[in-house]
């Protein structure tokens, strides 16, 4: 597949089949993800995987916000928490703030990761969608992350049981603008 395939067929999966993913695939998913850009590479996100009794704990307790999350959380056989280390993107080392977005750079960072991480999955012939809707302390005491991490997405993963088509895209003339 090439790169331009794998992004113009990815879809968000919300369906997926019971069968398990082997570890390594998920190794190997990650492996890439680990190639994802970063403040100045600061490679500030984790991933905890989450599968049986702490899925399903994360679906029922975490998702009350949106409980459709926590179904599709609940059928999936995997779901992928995307960890960030606050305060490292998008400051100093002395902890000074590098520009006016402050901890914006966090999310930034974790939603490229996200994004490579979905690609890679989908070119191993596994699907995902990046949820954002959570109840993001109930995640934090599950997993039980130390102080100074954050949940950033969770990403339900599985191999699909659904090929939905593409959503209309709007015209590379709405989207792009050239100035001089």
């Amino acid at each position: 597949m090439t790169v331009k395939d794998c992004i113009k067929t990815r879809r968000s999966i919300r369906k997926f089949k019971a069968d398990p993913i082997d570890h390594a695939i998920i190794e190997d998913i990650i492996a890439d993800a680990a190639y994802a850009p970063s403040w100045k590479n600061s490679q500030t996100v984790r991933y905890i995987v989450c599968e049986g009794a702490c899925k399903d704990r994360i679906a029922d307790e975490a998702t009350t916000i949106w409980p459709g999350n926590g179904a599709i959380i609940k059928q999936a056989p995997a779901l992928i928490c995307v960890i960030s280390i606050d305060k490292r993107s998008g400051y100093e080392r002395d902890g000074s703030a590098s520009t006016p977005k402050e901890d914006g750079w966090t999310m930034y960072d974790a939603g490229v990761a996200s994004q490579t991480l979905c690609l890679s999955a989908h070119d191993h012939g596994l699907g995902t969608v990046i949820m954002g809707l959570y109840d993001e302390s109930t995640v934090i005491d599950i997993l039980g992350l130390e102080e100074g991490r954050s949940v950033s997405a969770l990403i339900p993963i599985g191999y699909p049981d659904i090929d939905p088509d593409a959503p209309k895209r709007k015209e590379v003339s709405d989207l792009l603008s050239f100035k001089s």
